[in-house]
C-alpha cells in the first residue's frame, strides 16, 4: 500500500514541484496539498494521511504550531519538516512539537524518499547537511531517563557533538568496545535505534539544545 502524503507549504511553485516529484516515486502518493495550515487541520480527519511534509515558516499558523495541533488531532500522524537553513533556530521547537524528521528544501529526490521511508518505519531522519550546520550545547537540565549513568550522559554529550566511537574512546581513555557497549545500552534505555534518534531524544529531553 502506498505511503499517503500531504504537503503543506505556502510557496506554490515549490509545493507543486514537490508533489510532482513525489508522485513519480513508486510507493508514494501525495493525497493532499495546501498553502493554508488551518485548511489542513480541517481536512485531517477526512483524508487518510501517513506523513505530512511541513514547511516551518508560514504566514498565519506556522509549522511549529501546526505540527502540535495536527498531532493532538491525529496522534498517529508523522511530520517531516522541510526547511531552509534560516529555520535553524526552530529545530528544537519542531522536535518538541513532535516532528520526526528534517530535510532541506534543496534535498534530492533520493534523500527525500529516504527520509519518508525511515520515518514511516518508525524512525527519525536528519539531513546530514543540517546536522553539520547545527551547533549543540549541553544544558545540564536533563529531565529524561533516570536510569542513565553519569558516564552514559557524558557519552550522549559527545555523540551529539558529532564524535565517532574512536574519538570518544580517546577522549575518555576507554576502549572502543566499551564505548560501543555504552552506546548500545543508551539506545536501549532511551528507546532509539540510531544516532539521529538519540540526538532528537536528547534535544526533546533537555540533555542538549540547538544554538
Amino acid at each position: 500500500m502506498d505511503i499517503q502524503l500531504a504537503v503543506i507549504d505556502d510557496h506554490d511553485l515549490f509545493r507543486e514541484g514537490l508533489k510532482l516529484v513525489l508522485n513519480q516515486v513508486e510507493g508514494l502518493h501525495v493525497v493532499y496539498d495546501t498553502s493554508n495550515g488551518l485548511r489542513f487541520l480541517e481536512m485531517l480527519d477526512q483524508v487518510p494521511i501517513d506523513i505530512a511534509l511541513m514547511d516551518i515558516d508560514m504566514p498565519g499558523i506556522n509549522g511549529i504550531e501546526l505540527t502540535e495541533r495536527a498531532l493532538l488531532q491525529k496522534p498517529d500522524l508523522k511530520v517531516i519538516a522541510v526547511s531552509m537553513f534560516s529555520d535553524t533556530g526552530h529545530y528544537t521547537q519542531m522536535i518538541h512539537a513532535g516532528a520526526k524528521g528534517f530535510v532541506l528544501k534543496k534535498a534530492s529526490k533520493f534523500e527525500l524518499e529516504q527520509a519518508i521511508r525511515a520515518v514511516h518505519q518508525g524512525g527519525n531522519y536528519f539531513s546530514q547537511e543540517i546536522l553539520q550546520k547545527m551547533a549543540f550545547h549541553y544544558t545540564n537540565q536533563a529531565a529524561g531517563c533516570d536510569q542513565l549513568t553519569g558516564r552514559e550522559i557524558e557519552i550522549i554529550s559527545l555523540i551529539c557533538q558529532g564524535l565517532t566511537s574512536q574519538e570518544i574512546s580517546e577522549r575518555l581513555h576507554i576502549s572502543i568496545k566499551t564505548v560501543e557497549t555504552h552506546r548500545s545500552n543508551i539506545f536501549q534505555k532511551v528507546g532509539v535505534k540510531n544516532i539521529v534518534g538519540l540526538i532528537m531524544w536528547a534535544i526533546k529531553n533537555q540533555y542538549y539544545s540547538v544554538q
